[in-house]
């Protein structure tokens, strides 16, 4: 490919947005991963880790695009979940050990790693948290996000009806609805680091930026702050009023601080 098409190439990549990127397979240790991957092709790329019971089209356009706009951006299907073939293992470890698996099969050696939720913070009581919110979520015939997501505010609801519609922006090759086989051992796995003793996190020495909503139902601001303290290089933003899903509340606050984070 001569400097041109490269050049064209590198244009097409960087304006296709997330509601339009196409679905990639590539094998991991024999089991096939689904991804999507957007923005420009140069430079170290962000690789999205994705929350409980979440597929890859749970993620917010609004950030995906945002940080791709400046960043290569990577988000997949860990194993075992949506399209992704397999069985989603019972501990968080494990589920690391995958993606560390999955970003090698790319080829590559040093990625930027922006994760959402699951293995961020255990909670003790998830399965409780999680049953309340589906029940709600039953009675009102509506997603259970908008319970453990966003607080039950004028600014929240508001923030939860965006968050949804930006959701349903992408309508073809969608992915495929995560497994009861994944929720149940997603959960197992989220309870049994809830009850473990804390990581020693001191080896950790890259720079962190922990991210929160100052009212979250799922992992307690307190929880993130602690994690702060134990990181030897982190930056904590807490947004107001806004709950576990803060960074897509306020999108484009977290946008703008992930992109100068990872530059600085």
């Amino acid at each position: 490919m001569n400097d041109f098409s490269a050049d064209l190439e590198e244009q097409k990549m960087s304006s296709v947005k997330w509601k339009d990127v196409p679905t990639r397979r590539i094998d991991v240790d024999g089991v096939p991963f689904v991804y999507r991957e957007l923005g420009p092709s140069s430079g170290v790329p962000v690789v999205f880790l994705h929350h409980l019971m979440a597929v890859l089209d749970d993620w917010d356009p609004r950030v995906i695009d945002g940080i791709a706009a400046q960043r290569r951006g990577i988000a997949f299907d860990n194993r075992g979940v949506g399209g992704s073939g397999g069985l989603v293992p019972n501990t968080v470890e494990a589920m690391g050990r995958d993606a560390i698996a999955f970003i090698r099969a790319l080829g590559y050696t040093q990625v930027d790693l922006l994760g959402f939720s699951l293995g961020g913070g255990g909670i003790e009581e998830i399965n409780k948290v999680a049953a309340l919110a589906y029940l709600k979520s039953a009675l009102t015939w509506s997603d259970a996000r908008n319970f453990l997501f966003f607080p039950r505010t004028p600014a929240g609801k508001r923030a939860a009806r965006e968050y949804f519609a930006a959701l349903k922006e992408r309508t073809e090759d969608r992915d495929r609805p995560i497994s009861l086989q994944a929720r149940r051992a997603q959960l197992a796995a989220i309870k049994t680091a809830g009850l473990s003793e804390p990581d020693d996190l001191s080896h950790i020495t890259q720079p962190v930026l922990v991210a929160n909503g100052d009212h979250d139902l799922m992992v307690a601001s307190r929880l993130l702050a602690d994690m702060a303290r134990r990181l030897p290089n982190a930056r904590l933003t807490i947004y107001p009023d806004s709950g576990h899903g803060g960074v897509f509340q306020h999108h484009q606050a977290f946008v703008s601080e992930v992109l100068d984070f990872l530059a600085n």
